[in-house]
């Protein structure tokens, strides 16, 4: 089973993309895994993605494409595998039937977890996040025991600028110009299909193993 995760900034895709992972017993690939793992190695993707992202640059499709061309040749992707961040283009995603097709496979299904903007700027502009050890908490879905302070080490917690809600709007712009030719480049393929991504994690991924027929 081949499956592709779209969704805005704060749907929880990537929280269902590890519940599906592991109940489907089918590896989890993203776009930030394959970034993080390039740089470890030293390889030559890895070090061109440095220099971009130190140049304060986008990642090129080429090098995206690069990376998923790798990773889908390791052997742990033979019973399937989930993609969450990419494609983000109707461009990749052409790239991908491309390489699915020389590899003699396809598409299973891609799956839209729908979120009002309001829910999502809610659940996101909430984020609050400690400077000193990394730990993030909501100020009302999952608060610290003292109000703007860690719980492991008492930093004052910070929200991140791209958090705020006047930039959590500006992310959802850009996501809907870029994603709803993407979501019709599946949609007119019979392809896509959307789930309600308003709920608890296990509801969200009783609803998408529905869909799946699972």
């Amino acid at each position: 089973m081949i499956l592709i995760l779209l969704g805005p900034p704060g749907a929880g895709k990537g929280t269902q993309a590890k519940l599906l992972s592991t109940e489907l017993g089918i590896p989890h690939i993203s776009t930030g895994d394959m970034f993080r793992d390039h740089k470890a190695r030293g390889t030559e993707i890895g070090k061109q993605v440095q220099a971009i992202m130190d140049g304060g640059g986008l990642v090129t499709d080429d090098i995206t494409n690069a990376m998923v061309k790798e990773r889908l040749s390791r052997p742990d992707v033979a019973p399937g595998f989930i993609l969450d961040g990419y494609p983000r283009t109707v461009v990749q995603a052409e790239y991908l039937d491309g390489l699915l097709r020389s590899l003699g496979r396809s598409i299973g299904r891609a799956l839209s977890y729908e979120v009002a903007e309001e829910l999502v700027v809610e659940r996101i502009s909430g984020r609050r996040s400690c400077p000193r050890c990394g730990a993030v908490y909501h100020v009302s879905q999952n608060p610290p025991r003292r109000a703007g302070y860690c719980d492991r080490d008492d930093a004052e917690l910070v929200q991140r600028e791209d958090d705020k809600p006047e930039n959590v709007r500006k992310r959802m712009q850009e996501y809907g110009t870029k994603t709803e030719p993407l979501k019709r480049y599946y949609r007119d393929r019979g392809e896509l299909t959307e789930v309600e991504g308003v709920g608890t994690p296990e509801g969200i991924l009783a609803a998408t193993k529905k869909v799946l027929g699972r």
